[in-house]
């Protein structure tokens, strides 16, 4: 619980107990690769969820998996799909999002997240592990890329994707949260210095480099660009990562500019 008076604990902590429950080639776990059985579940505003949108565009998976879209902000309960007509998803005719978590669990008790993916002969979200929604994607789903897919992540380069991409998880996609609802002073500026540290370190590797890892977009590009996209916008006023702006920041600008003008990127903001 939060101490009286405060807005959040002292340290922004994100709840990362995810429905870890997979899409596979095999189906191991139930729920076997096929197109057209599954939704997308996605709010633009939200950066986590950008992550798959990118991902199913890069990879042309539009066909074989479909996808609804929240609105921008959400209720008490949960992410509601305002933007339909009569507020109902189309496909799976329901108002909000978290009437497919209670399909699966009636007493769900964790977050109401995006991005999920939901089975539509069930109603029924399969998955809402952010992570691992967009690995599967670009290695369990590879029969159902289109022709030409870059491949986002490539056996030979997984280990050093998730190595570049642990940090810029804790310090820079988590940091800025942990700076905008620091509870204290002393939270917001260990977050603050934190943040601007890695943000320092991805200057200097992108100044000699195109991209993250190798020499192709990869996943760990896709995971930083979600951030960088919001950040003069939304984290530097907002949530107060404003040492400055990332148009200050020659390399970082200049990557994030580039991606954004990656089909893929930019057009699914």
């Amino acid at each position: 619980m939060s101490e009286p008076g405060t807005y959040v604990e002292k340290s922004f902590k994100r709840d990362t107990n995810y429905i870890t429950t997979r899409i596979t080639a095999d189906g191991r776990d139930g729920f076997p690769v096929e197109a057209g059985r599954y939704r997308l579940v996605v709010a633009r505003a939200c950066p986590w969820a950008n992550r798959a949108i990118i991902v199913r565009r890069l990879l042309g998976l539009e066909d074989a998996l479909s996808m609804g879209i929240c609105g921008p902000t959400h209720d008490s309960r949960s992410w509601t799909f305002d933007l339909d007509p009569g507020g109902v998803d189309p496909v799976l005719g329901i108002p909000r999002i978290q009437d497919a978590y209670f399909r699966r669990d009636p007493e769900y008790p964790r977050g109401i997240t995006v991005p999920a993916i939901v089975d539509i002969p069930t109603g029924a979200v399969v998955t809402n592990d952010f992570k691992q929604i967009t690995i599967d994607l670009e290695t369990q789903w590879r029969d159902l890329h289109r022709d030409g897919a870059p491949d986002l992540y490539p056996d030979a380069l997984a280990d050093e994707i998730e190595t570049v991409s642990e940090p810029i998880y804790r310090f820079v996609n988590n940091g800025v949260y942990r700076c905008g609802f620091a509870g204290t002073q002393d939270a917001y500026d260990k977050a603050y210095r934190r943040l601007w540290e890695h943000l320092d370190l991805l200057e200097e590797r992108l100044s000699t480099r195109r991209y993250l890892v190798g020499d192709h977009v990869t996943e760990a590009d896709v995971r930083l660009f979600t951030t960088l996209v919001r950040f003069d916008p939304v984290y530097h006023g907002h949530f107060k990562c404003n040492r400055n702006k990332l148009i200050e920041m020659p390399a970082l600008w200049g990557y994030a500019r580039d991606l954004f003008q990656t089909a893929g990127f930019g057009d699914t903001i």
